[in-house]
Parts: structure tokens; C-alpha cells; sequence
């Protein structure tokens, strides 16, 4: 399976939310959203290999406007 990824992108993991805060050629951004609260969360910093194994099965989260964004 090819994943495309994208500035903004929602992504979910069981009862995790992911959302690419910035993306760049060898490395990603991310924050953990915590759907009651979407501002709240960590922002962490990994390379794009590592956040495609976090997030390997997970479901892209087509309307992130269920969530505040």
C-alpha cells in the first residue's frame, strides 16, 4: 500500500489521532490529538520511515473538521 502524506494529514491508530504538523523530505512533525481537545497534544519529531511504521494499518481521517480543524 503507497501512503501519500500531506501537511494537515489525520491519521488514526486504534484510539490514537495523528496529525502531520510539517513534512519534509526525510522527516516528519506530528502531534497526538486528543479528539475532545484537538489544541492540546505533544508534538514530537521523527524521520518519515519511522512515522510510516506508527502509523502502518492505521485509517487516514477524511473530514478532520470533526475535530476542530
Amino acid at each position: 500500500m503507497i501512503m501519500k502524506l500531506k501537511q494537515n494529514q489525520l491519521w488514526k491508530q486504534g484510539d490514537r489521532f495523528y496529525r502531520i504538523v510539517h513534512l519534509e523530505r526525510l522527516s516528519v512533525d506530528y502531534k497526538t490529538v486528543d479528539p475532545m481537545d484537538p489544541e492540546a497534544g505533544s508534538h514530537h519529531s521523527v524521520t518519515k520511515k519511522e512515522f510510516c511504521r506508527l502509523i502502518k494499518g492505521a485509517e487516514e481521517v477524511l473530514d478532520p473538521s470533526l475535530f476542530g480543524m
